[in-house]
């Protein structure tokens, strides 16, 4: 057990994670690694989803903006972020509330049941039925809420469980469930429908707001399923050799394959800010296990999201042409989820003294980007390049959202399109019949370059009266939270956005390097 205690609430339909938490802890791999499920969750988003600190500022703000649909706003955040307590009080008959006086107050009866966020009898519980079609979507997973203890089922991957000491611990009944192994699964929340209003406040349908179950499942589909790794596969590694899942009772035999709860994606600045706040946030992991994260989520970024290949790079009269390819190595679009994330490619070109010759999206301290449009006029946005020839062009793989009037918008629900989303494809992606919800917008829509898997992108520079030989760097940078996306709670003034963007102020906001390449030119 590591950090804070882990909460042990008891409702008709959930328990805490420091219940599960009992058996589940002080487990090793055939390496000996620690592999205790406790202490990989706990540090994570999933685990520190309703403490988000982001999350809970745009809540605020959206309903701050659109006040009339706060009960909805409520109810369809809290399905993934809150997903025990939104459960237990909609089978409660009573109404699912995040701002005061709801989940979030600590008076309010499942407060501990909400905070605890993505926790294990959430996951575990959710039924086979309908994962995977348009019926799970937007956290529409079902529970069974009509068992009872010792018997709520609680499904794994493994056959014939020693059923006992968890029903008489916990009152859940240890059962076998393929689903919990399935992307499908995961896609119940990680594909997410959001209302779009006009400025009025006038429903006009669902916004694709991340789309990621959906981005994988239409690349193996290209790839007529072939060797395809799941969601699991990935943010759920498997452990060295087995592991005996449970502490208890000790002649257990161990099991294979167990995933480790690491769940990294890519959020590694949220991490980072959980860490530096931990104890206002309520977040219940130490420092080690957080570091522990941020660690996995790098490695996760620089050894299997993207790479970058020179493919040519020559001087002909002075321009020096260049031609790269990047690669997207994930399973779905890179970057993926909420509409708040970036990568870009920052390249350096510089002469045979090291002098600087040009440079294309330098990241500045502040978190923008030099001569990204966006960053320093909100209202606008950079385009999809196929050829870039000046410093103010800069290579930005992104979605940008579009209100019903046409305008640049980073309010979730007033999102009625998109301007631009050249989000690197996965490998057997086909834009061409991809569906309008997972869609390329914008320029690299009709681009022939930028294709299944890849960019193939080009750079023309002037290097009249540079010393040779040249030395160019480039490099894949990403943003779990954009400039743009961050500055625009500012204006909104709620006790929520004020503290996040207080937070936000004092935060390490450097990119995280994805993959670099260099070479030399004569």
């Amino acid at each position: 057990m590591t950090g804070t205690t882990l909460t042990t609430f008891q409702t008709a339909d959930f328990a805490g994670s420091g219940v599960c938490a009992l058996c589940h802890s002080g487990l090793t791999d055939n390496a000996g690694n620690d592999v205790s499920i406790d202490a990989h969750w706990r540090s994570t988003m999933m685990g520190n989803s309703a403490k988000d600190p982001l999350w809970q500022a745009k809540i605020s703000s959206e309903i701050g903006r659109n006040p009339a649909l706060k009960a909805a706003i409520e109810e369809k955040c809290s399905r993934c972020h809150m997903g025990m307590a939104r459960y237990q009080a909609i089978t409660d008959g009573t109404e699912a509330r995040v701002l005061s006086p709801g989940f979030l107050d600590a008076n309010h009866s499942l407060h501990e049941a909400a905070m605890d966020g993505v926790s294990c009898t959430l996951c575990h519980q959710m039924q086979e039925q309908n994962l995977g079609t348009i019926d799970s979507f937007t956290g529409l997973y079902i529970i069974d809420t009509l068992s009872s203890p010792p018997y709520r089922l609680a499904f794994g991957p493994y056959n014939d469980p020693f059923k006992n000491p968890m029903e008489m611990h916990s009152g859940f009944s240890p059962t076998p469930g393929a689903q919990v192994i399935d992307s499908a699964l995961c896609g119940s929340c990680h594909t997410l429908f959001t209302p779009s209003v006009d400025g009025e406040g006038n429903y006009l349908g669902e916004f694709p707001e991340q789309t990621t179950f959906l981005e994988w499942e239409h690349g193996i589909q290209g790839a007529g399923g072939q060797s395809v790794k799941t969601c699991q596969d990935c943010h759920m590694p498997d452990v060295v050799g087995s592991v005996v899942i449970s502490n208890r009772p000790w002649w257990l035999s161990p099991r294979t394959p167990f995933g480790q709860h690491h769940f990294v994606g890519g959020n590694a600045f949220m991490v980072n800010l959980l860490k530096d706040s931990s104890s206002k946030l309520g977040v219940t992991a130490d420092p080690v296990h957080l570091d522990a994260t941020i660690a996995g989520t790098d490695e996760q970024l620089q050894g299997k999201t993207a790479e970058v290949l020179i493919a040519s790079a020559s001087i002909h009269q002075n321009i020096l042409s260049l031609e790269l390819v990047v690669k997207n190595l994930s399973g779905h679009k890179f970057p993926s989820g909420i509409p708040a994330r970036r990568s870009w490619l920052h390249l350096v070109v510089k002469d045979k003294k090291g002098w600087l010759v040009f440079e294309s999206g330098a990241p500045q301290a502040d978190g923008s980007i030099a001569g990204n449009d966006a960053d320093a006029n909100f209202a606008s946005f950079e385009p999809h390049y196929d050829v870039i020839t000046s410093p103010e062009e800069v290579q930005i793989y992104e979605p940008v959202m579009l209100n019903s009037d046409g305008a640049v918008t980073y309010a979730l629900l007033r999102a009625y399109s998109y301007a631009k989303d050249n989000r690197l494809l996965p490998a057997g992606f086909d834009k061409s019949t991809a569906p309008r919800d997972i869609a390329v917008w914008g320029a690299a829509a009709n681009e022939e370059n930028f294709t299944s898997g890849q960019d193939l992108i080009t750079y023309r520079v002037d290097v009249t009266g540079s010393r040779k030989p040249l030395t160019v760097s480039v490099e894949l940078l990403y943003q779990a939270l954009s400039y743009p996306f961050a500055e625009d709670l500012r204006q909104d003034g709620t006790e929520l956005t004020d503290r996040f963007m207080g937070l936000y102020d004092f935060a390490e906001k450097t990119p995280k390097l994805v993959t670099r390449a260099q070479t030399f030119v004569q």
